[in-house]
């Protein structure tokens, strides 16, 4: 595959700042997903710049530990329109380590009441290294539309 990146786009009937409020949410981000990985949130601060870290708790059988936690950090946030993380890990130093891969929300307003929303992973900055016992995307194509659908059902109160 020569493609380094998977996106998703559903509408959304919500306007773009209610949407954006559910994303900027750790809390919710476990609702959001549509692998059922995250759990909960270790840090339920909202997201409100580039740079700050958010920790959640995640599962997945095929993982040595199965419960395991991500470090991720605030990429791009631009409010109500854009926002996104990279994902990676805190090594028992506090050191932050990133792998290369990232997920991005990009949200297009369509009237008062309707958001074009675009869900985005991207592995193109994954070293070799990593490439060499993960596999990109480690999930199937449907878990993208499957976030967007969830997303839409919390802004939506459905």
């Amino acid at each position: 595959m020569d493609q380094e990146n998977v996106s998703a786009t559903l509408t959304v009937a919500a306007p773009a700042a209610k949407v954006f409020a559910v994303l900027a949410d750790p809390a919710s981000h476990s609702a959001i997903d549509g692998t059922g990985w995250v759990q909960e949130p270790a840090d339920r601060a909202t997201l409100t710049e580039v740079g700050q870290v958010f920790r959640m708790d995640m599962y997945h059988a095929g993982h040595p530990d199965g419960d395991y936690r991500v470090a991720n950090k605030v990429q791009v946030l631009d409010a109500p329109h854009t926002i996104g993380w990279l994902t990676g890990q805190e090594k028992e130093d506090g050191r932050l380590e990133f792998g290369g891969w990232s997920w991005r929300y990009d949200l297009t307003p369509l009237g008062p009441s309707e958001t074009e929303v675009t869900l985005t992973y991207d592995w193109s900055a994954v070293p070799p290294s990593i490439r060499e016992y993960l596999r990109f995307p480690p999930f199937g194509p449907e878990h993208l539309a499957n976030s967007l659908h969830h997303l839409a059902g919390l802004v939506s109160g459905g």
